[in-house]
């Protein structure tokens, strides 16, 4: 829908024409109709207006003096004659300062359709044009529905980028929305025109403003303060990213993809304003040293040292606050904290890390600084006991495994050096796991699962002589298979082949016998 304004002196002249478009059935809006020039020039001043149709004859100011003085203010309005046929010639001439064209009184219904038709075809054309600037920018969908009057592609603009302030309390419903932070903003930039766009970035806005608006301010940095306070007092809590440089339509592809880099890099945990006139914050680590504190912090993950890692936690968190730190960098900082934790409990499972993921972000949209502070120290506690629960599980998973193996090979021969090349981890690993869970040594403990199964044999088989059930076991010599079975059991074999009956004891379970 594009906006017209109608100046014309004879009040029945401006109700038919009035009347003429409003049954045109055609996208314009007749947002004025004004019966002297001051007033229509007035309104151009204070209003975006796409089309002007006035008289070439009225008080006050004239048509060729009102179209020559809106087209400074505005310089994309599309201007339309009315006037009588004795001043045709003087119509003629008026034809140089780009008038669109002109309608000779009285004005017919079909000659102005006419003329309306092929005006709002050149404006569609160069609306289409200015979205085409906009594209791989501003959010397809918002795009697609938005109306560009002429006034968006004529002259330069300056261009602002807008996010929610790190660490501020999340805006009430409606306030973080293109419409809202537009109506702000054209309060503080008016009479210049702007325009708010949502862009693909999920909580970014665009605006543009005409670049005339600079000239009521002595510094950028004074004008960007005066959009910065508006803002607040509406309740947006916002970081403007700024491009001192007025920049043409061709331009601002490529004046975005600058000032998004800018916002990236220099958005900090306190500041509001960015702009390449004015240096960024002070206080910013150098890649070195975040690196080196990152990995300080992952070493101490890797080493279970929760203690001494929240205490070090705590006072990083106050030192990054009073240091400016830019966001980019805490969040790096967060995040190489969630890759430490999350390697060194092994996960896995893709769900586990997307809830890591969740986890992480939801704490970089604290409503507060302090808040994010506190919630990130409780969540690095759950996340030591999740480590420690993670080991308490592969531990009782490692030891299943090394049961289930030693008792497939118990007929072999095997040293602790040939399970732990089997399971890829040391042999002092697999010593601790079978002590934790066994309160036994290794060699013990497959001892005592091979004296099981040789009291289970002599109960199946009591045929089987000593020697035979010493060489199936593997252990070799009989006289140390003898001297085994008696510590675990406390009678020799051929005792405990004496003693055996079909309703003698029971065997007892693998992982009986003699204790350390």
């Amino acid at each position: 829908m594009y906006t017209a304004i109608i100046a014309e002196d004879s009040k029945p002249i401006l109700r038919n024409i009035r009347a003429l478009m409003q049954s045109a059935e055609l996208p314009v809006r007749i947002a004025a109709a004004v019966s002297n020039g001051v007033e229509a020039l007035e309104y151009i001043k204070a209003h975006p207006v796409d089309i002007l149709l006035t008289d070439i004859r009225m008080p006050k100011l004239d048509g060729l003096a009102l179209i020559e003085q809106g087209k400074r203010v505005n310089p994309g309005l599309k201007a339309v004659l009315i006037s009588g046929y004795s001043d045709f010639e003087y119509t003629r001439k008026a034809l140089n300062l780009q008038v669109f064209d002109y309608l000779l009184k009285p004005v017919e219904r079909h000659q102005l359709v006419e003329v309306l038709e092929r005006l709002v075809g050149q404006l569609d054309e160069r609306q289409g044009s200015g979205k085409a600037l906009l594209e791989g920018i501003v959010e397809p969908h918002a795009l697609s529905t938005v109306e560009l009057g002429a006034e968006f592609l004529d002259g330069e603009k300056l261009m602002l980028l807008l996010c929610r302030q790190p660490f501020t309390p999340e805006p009430e419903a409606g306030c973080w929305k293109a419409d809202t932070v537009q109506s702000c903003l054209a309060e503080a930039c008016a009479p210049h025109s702007c325009w708010v766009f949502p862009v693909r970035q999920s909580g970014q806005l665009l605006a543009l403003v005409k670049a005339s608006a600079l000239e009521a301010h002595p510094s950028i940095h004074d004008w960007l303060k005066r959009l910065h306070v508006t803002l607040q007092a509406r309740g947006i809590q916002v970081s403007i990213a700024a491009e001192p440089q007025p920049a043409e339509n061709r331009e601002l592809i490529a004046c975005y993809e600058q000032l998004d880099r800018r916002m990236k890099e220099q958005l900090s945990v306190s500041a509001r304003l960015i702009c390449q006139a004015y240096p960024a914050p002070k206080g910013i680590l150098t890649d070195v040293e975040l690196e080196k504190l990152t990995r300080h912090f992952a070493e101490m993950i890797g080493q279970r040292q929760k203690e001494r890692f929240m205490v070090l936690l705590r006072q990083q968190l106050m030192t990054f606050k009073n240091s400016g730190l830019r966001m980019a960098e805490l969040e790096r900082f967060i995040w190489s904290l969630a890759e430490a934790f999350r390697s060194t409990g092994r996960h896995q499972q893709p769900e586990e890390w997307q809830q890591l993921e969740e986890e992480v972000q939801q704490l970089l949209e604290s409503g507060s600084y302090e808040g994010f502070g506190e919630s990130l120290l409780a969540w690095a506690e759950q996340s030591f006991e999740w480590l420690q629960l993670q080991n308490k599980k592969s531990g009782e998973e490692l030891f299943r495994q090394l049961e289930q193996y030693l008792q497939q090979h118990i007929y072999a021969q095997i040293s602790i050096a040939d399970v732990a090349l089997k399971f890829h981890v040391s042999p002092s690993y697999i010593s601790r796991i079978i002590k934790r869970y066994s309160q036994k040594t290794f060699v013990h403990y497959f001892m005592q699962l091979k004296i099981a199964e040789a009291r289970r044999l002599i109960a199946a088989k009591p045929e089987l002589k000593v020697k035979e059930l010493s060489e199936v076991l593997s252990f070799g010599d009989q006289h140390y298979f003898s001297k085994v079975f008696k510590e675990y059991t406390g009678c020799s074999p051929t005792e405990y082949k004496e003693g055996w009956t079909g309703s003698g004891p029971a065997l007892p379970p693998y992982g009986g016998g003699q204790q350390d």
